[in-house]
């Protein structure tokens, strides 16, 4: 790891300069993105250490313009000056080719005139291969000698760097920041039965990601020794409190996906009749974006040069607004929310969500507790899905702990499978916890499942949900 912003990519600066001087004197807008990402996955486990590239690297160049209503991009990982007029010719007969699809005269961009560079370096210790290597280890050793019961566990580490370039002509953007994250998993066997517990995290931080690991393994392999005595749930309503990751998968399902806005384009989004309408009880306030907070979706300006945010999407139970791409944004007339994002260079740019989560409220957690007479605490996001049309809605966590008369009876079911409409759900949410925390180590698919890192989270929920 570096710490610092790619010598590649400062070093190409002024040959996309040049370029975009040229293909200005042709077309109305120009602007080219350079990414450069770099990071090392690490996984080790009882028997087996694999060390290699993270799946998010990358190294190329993103050419858009706009021509007689149309935006057209061209992606290239070869950027010199020996290949400049090569480009050019490219994009020309780019621009001039007659498609059959339907042509939608999006309107022009007039950006706004922004120079400036972006650092968040990484924080604390920053360790060597052997150093990483040695420490997951230790902690995989450690934990199966510990309990009889793990029949194996797995850390994983992965290390990235990410530094991007913007250059249009009116803007020239360059940023660089880094993100570490943490997995962990414990498999128990008892007789012939198998469970699993998981644990995932992420911070600007490899050393606070690193130390964080060990206990995070003993919480997975504490976990799926206890899963080995669960049951399968009774189908039926009940009330029930969500733990940060599953109050997560309830934000990125629920009013993510459905307020992408170019789904609203597509008049693939029931929100759309749905806003300053009322969504959700009055307890409820949720946000997106990469300036929202800090996690592994949080970065400086998006794939389209616009400046990161921090949009309201839900204010006190009433929907305000969705998420855009720039493209999107044009063609609905609103502003962009600094939410176009790539897989790669080699893919087209999404509305798609960064960090999203339900604010903090007043109650305690152990209140909450004890107004259950008969219900679950819910734990560990596994997945879920959405249909951002009609609104239906699935969850499912790894385990579900029953609360009788207000305390736990140390029952616990696995998995838990929670649905139904969206609006019924967030408008059941009666408490609100003042504890929060948005979890940083996931990813999201979109499209051709292009996929890139996302958080969520929020603070504990109480609701009602059907389970089964």
């Amino acid at each position: 790891m570096i710490n610092k912003f790619s010598h590649y990519l400062e070093s190409k600066k002024p040959i996309l300069k040049t370029l975009v001087k040229q293909l200005s004197q042709e077309y109305s807008y120009v602007s080219i993105l350079g990414t450069d990402v770099s990071g090392v996955s690490y996984q080790v486990d009882r028997m087996s250490v694999h060390v290699g590239p993270s799946s998010l690297n990358e190294c190329g160049f993103v050419i858009k313009i706009y021509h007689n209503g149309i935006y057209s991009e061209y992606s290239t990982s070869l950027m010199d000056e020996n290949n400049l007029d090569d480009i050019i010719s490219a994009i020309k007969e780019l621009v001039s080719f007659n498609t059959s699809n339907h042509k939608m005269n999006i309107p022009h961009y007039d950006e706004e005139e922004i120079t400036k560079s972006f650092i968040r370096e990484n924080k604390g210790q920053i360790f060597n291969h052997d150093e990483i290597i040695a420490k997951l280890k230790s902690y995989v050793t450690t934990i199966c000698a510990k309990y009889p019961e793990i029949v194996n566990s797995s850390v994983g580490l992965e290390n990235l760097q990410v530094s991007k370039i913007f250059i249009s002509t009116k803007r020239e953007l360059e940023q660089y920041y880094t993100w570490s994250g943490g997995r962990a998993f414990s498999l128990a066997k008892r007789d012939n039965n198998m469970k699993y517990g998981y644990d995932g995290f992420g911070a600007p931080s490899m050393e606070e990601v690193l130390t964080n690991l060990e206990p995070a393994l003993e919480k997975t392999a504490k976990l799926a020794i206890e899963l080995l005595d669960s049951v399968l749930p009774t189908p039926g309503f009940y009330d029930v409190i969500t733990d940060p990751s599953i109050t997560g998968l309830i934000a990125h399902e629920a009013f993510g996906h459905g307020v992408e806005m170019d789904q609203f384009v597509k008049d693939r989004a029931l929100a759309t009749e749905y806003v300053n309408k009322r969504v959700a009880s009055d307890l409820v306030y949720m946000h997106d974006g990469a300036q929202a907070t800090l996690s592994n979706a949080s970065y400086f300006f998006d794939d389209a040069g616009v400046l990161a945010q921090d949009t309201l999407i839900i204010e006190k139970g009433i929907l305000k607004r969705g998420i855009s791409d720039l493209t999107s944004a044009l063609e609905l007339g609103t502003k962009p929310t600094g939410n176009s994002r790539r897989e790669s260079y080699k893919r087209k740019a999404y509305a798609r969500m960064t960090n999203t989560f339900f604010e903090a409220g007043t109650s305690k957690l152990a209140d909450m507790i004890k107004s259950i007479e008969y219900g679950y605490y819910i734990g560990i996001t596994n997945n879920g899905m959405e249909d951002p049309k009609n609104w239906g809605i699935q969850c499912t966590a790894l385990y579900g702990k029953q609360i009788k008369n207000g305390q736990f009876t140390g029952k616990i079911i696995s998995p838990v499978v929670m649905s139904g409409y969206v609006i019924d759900l967030l408008k059941s949410i009666s408490m609100v916890s003042d504890g929060f925390e948005v979890i940083g180590s996931g990813f999201c698919g979109k499209g051709y499942k292009e996929w890139v890192p996302v958080s969520d989270g929020g603070p504990h929920l109480k609701a009602k949900v059907k389970i089964g």
